[in-house]
């Protein structure tokens, strides 16, 4: 099985009152390593786009445990938990500065057509998308 592990900076504007990161931000580093995990395979979100396909989350999941705090250093680990030519669910681990698992979660996505959103298969749109995924799940 990938794992594609992504430092993140926490900034200032990531935390509330207390310079604890603010719970939504999660989501966007959830983004970026997802983002990094199609890199890291050879593929781009942009380059899928030009055809006018969109990835949209379908469901999000998101357990916290510890906080991160402003000044720190979060590691983003993901990986893909599930792909069935279709659906494609990713799993992340955020580690604080401490290196403790402060936040664990899955995010579910499906491709579609931009202007109708209609799905579309991963397996035969994107062929090498797909076989790229069941590699780095170890299939």
């Amino acid at each position: 099985m990938k794992v594609v592990e992504t430092d993140i900076q926490v900034r200032y504007q990531e935390t509330d009152q207390m310079g604890v990161v603010y719970h939504a931000n999660y989501l966007v580093w959830f983004e970026i390593g997802r983002t990094r995990f199609l890199e890291e395979l050879g593929f781009q979100y942009h380059e899928m786009e030009k055809e006018d396909i969109v990835s949209p989350v379908l469901d999000a999941d998101v357990q916290f445990k510890t906080p991160v705090r402003y000044g720190e250093q979060a590691r983003v680990k993901t990986w893909i938990d599930s792909y069935d030519g279709l659906k494609v669910v990713y799993a992340y681990e955020i580690r604080n500065g401490n290196d403790e698992v402060s936040v664990t979660g899955k995010t579910s996505h499906v491709c579609v057509k931009k202007d109708s959103f209609r799905p579309v298969s991963t397996r035969k749109k994107f062929p090498a998308l797909h076989e790229a995924y069941l590699e780095a799940k170890g299939e």
